[in-house]
């Protein structure tokens, strides 16, 4: 039974728990100075033992699927040690990461050995020079055999993520290349709408397109309209008989976006986040100290569901305070 519903009647069985803000890439929309610690927050990140004692409330609480994200999640040392430890809570049924890729076709038997239940791999372009601009790293074929050895370890559930940005990936050449990726690739491929965040206001200006590009372009192209579960989100997804793979959209400026949210943040120093672009966060890492204090930390967590808005407000400029989406887990 899930306990985590709000005002507006929204349930919340997906949590996105960020475990580092590191990240080794500096993706032009996101870190293009490269990471750079937070100005005055010298607080670590949350320890093995503090996250183990997170999962353990948030299962209580009813979450069925947890996210790990960054920053980059790897880079941490005791990655697999979070994870196998999250694996061990039979009663969170779906532990998935968010990923850049680094070092993929290394680890992608571990991953799939810890029992890991699904990947995100950020893939802005299938061109190698285009995407070593935009990452800063010459790693595309690196990721490209990572998700070959997953597959063939068969590995279900593999999705690669693009933002979508003007004038470098938003032309149908550009969307046949990922449709002709995925024909015959059992890989779930969507485009995300990119945002405005605290410090990218003029990237954003000079890069962001609508996402109705995209979505005209599938419609064009006879891609049919699919519905998934109940811990999916607000992502439009799209199936075609002749394709293996599927595509996806997700789109933050439409109307109605935050309807199906479905989903609340953690970051990697303990603080809840009820929304990517809200204005506020509170600290429950004074409750992640002692297990005794679980029922403490289950009814902050609930009371504060009750302060989550209806809707974010990216409409008229409104980031919160997400300085860039390395720093929430995105």
């Amino acid at each position: 039974m899930n306990n985590l519903t709000d005002t507006f009647g929204r349930k919340f069985p997906y949590i996105r728990l960020s475990i580092t803000d590191v990240c080794n890439y500096s993706c032009t929309y996101c870190l293009p100075q490269g990471y750079k610690k937070t100005p005055g927050d010298t607080r670590s990140f949350m320890s093995t033992e503090e996250i183990s004692r997170l999962t353990k409330a948030l299962s209580e609480l009813g979450v069925c699927k947890i996210r790990l994200t960054g920053g980059e999640p790897t880079v941490r040392k005791d990655f697999f040690d979070i994870l196998k430890d999250m694996k061990q809570n039979s009663n969170i049924p779906k532990v998935t990461m968010t990923t850049n890729g680094y070092r993929l076709d290394k680890i992608a038997k571990q991953l799939s050995e810890a029992g890991l239940d699904g990947i995100n791999i950020s893939i802005d372009s299938l061109n190698r020079e285009t995407f070593k601009k935009l990452t800063g790293h010459d790693r595309l074929n690196e990721i490209l055999e990572g998700i070959k050895i997953l597959q063939k370890l068969d590995f279900k559930n593999i999705k690669i993520n693009a933002v979508l940005l003007k004038g470098i990936n938003d032309t149908y050449e550009e969307f046949e290349k990922f449709g002709n990726f995925i024909k015959k690739n059992k890989i779930d491929f969507r485009f995300i709408e990119l945002m405005q965040t605290g410090d990218n206001l003029d990237y954003f200006k000079k890069n962001h397109v609508s996402s109705k590009i995209f979505k005209d372009y599938l419609e064009k192209n006879n891609w049919i309209s699919q519905t998934f579960g109940k811990d999916a989100g607000p992502s439009l997804n799209f199936i075609h008989p002749e394709y293996e793979g599927k595509f996806g959209l997700i789109a933050p400026y439409t109307k109605d976006f935050c309807q199906t949210c479905n989903r609340l943040r953690i970051t990697s120093r303990g603080d809840l986040r009820l929304c990517l672009f809200g204005n506020t966060g509170i600290s429950i890492r004074h409750l992640l100290q002692d297990d005794a204090q679980k029922d403490e930390l289950v009814d902050l967590i609930i009371k504060q569901l009750h302060l989550k808005k209806e809707s974010h407000y990216l409409e008229l400029g409104d980031t919160g305070i997400t300085p860039n989406l390395s720093s929430t887990g995105g």
